[in-house]
């Protein structure tokens, strides 16, 4: 069953766009929110080291406590 199925979609032309559109579509999504997960997580890092510079914690501990140095070389 699932066999022949496969089949008569990989023989349509048709049916294998519509395919590959959506996995681009659902791929090109998955990217999307991977991107603004990283940018939640960068940003929420800065507020902390913002606010650890606020009172007046040194950088060496708010690099050790954030990550940042090695973020901000990578970007």
């Amino acid at each position: 069953m699932a066999g022949n199925l496969l089949m008569s979609v990989s023989q349509n032309g048709r049916e294998r766009a519509i395919f590959r559109s959506r996995k681009m579509y659902q791929s090109d999504e998955d990217s999307n929110k991977a991107t603004i997960r990283d940018r939640v997580i960068l940003e929420s890092k800065f507020e902390i080291a913002r606010n650890m510079l606020l009172y007046g914690e040194p950088v060496e501990k708010i690099i050790k406590h954030t990550y940042l140095k090695s973020q901000v070389c990578e970007i």
